[in-house]
Order: structure tokens, then sequence, then C-alpha cells
């Protein structure tokens, strides 16, 4: 009998892979996205220091969001993300999507980063 593997293992492999051909530097750091079930996450990441620049999150209280997890979280999200890395004076970024198809709360996100200033 052949089992399928799940849809979050088959997504990791995915992510393995597109991070092969991304990473973020002190200059153009990442901008991972993850997405679960309740929430959705962002985080803007040094990989040559290991460091997390800024996060958001939807579970952040400075948004106060009921429903994490539908596509008007994913924008408030993306607009936070924005304003808290342009503070911190990071423009330009490389968009990691986590394995995720670039489709619904991923793309709103990504949206709303792109129109609140970020660059990628």
């Amino acid at each position: 009998m052949i089992i399928k593997k799940s849809r979050n293992e088959t997504r990791k492999v995915r992510h393995l892979r597109i991070r092969q051909n991304i990473q973020g530097t002190s200059s153009k750091p990442r901008l991972n996205v993850f997405r679960s079930n309740s929430h959705i996450y962002a985080q803007v990441i040094d990989d040559v220091n290991g460091a997390t620049l800024a996060s958001a999150s939807s579970n952040d209280k400075e948004l106060k969001i009921k429903n994490g997890s539908n596509i008007e979280a994913a924008k408030q999200v993306g607009a936070l993300i924005a304003k808290r890395a342009l503070e911190k004076k990071i423009g330009n970024v490389v968009f990691d999507r986590g394995g995720y198809l670039f489709h619904g709360r991923v793309k709103a996100l990504a949206d709303a980063a792109r129109a609140a200033g970020l660059k990628f």
C-alpha cells in the first residue's frame, strides 16, 4: 500500500527546495511567511547573522484581529510587517513563501507589504 505524505511534509520539502536559491543578507533580508490553520506569521530574517530583524503576526495585540486565518488578517499583517521593517530602514527584501502556493492569504500578505512600501 502506498502511504501518502502529509501536506505539511510536502510543503517542508518544497520550502527546502526554495531555500536553496533564496538567502537573506543584512542589506536584503528574507521575508518569510508561515501560515497555520488559525493564524499567519511573517518575519524579516538576516540569514548571514541568523537574526530576526522584524516580525508580525495575526495574534499581535496591536492588530486586534478576531479571526487570524482569513485574507483580511493577512492584509493587516502584511501592512504591519512592512511598517516595522521600514522603521528599521529595511526597504528591499527577498520574499520567501514558505513552500505555500502564492495564492490566497500568502498573496494578500505580499500585496499588502508591497502597498505599504516594501520592495521585492
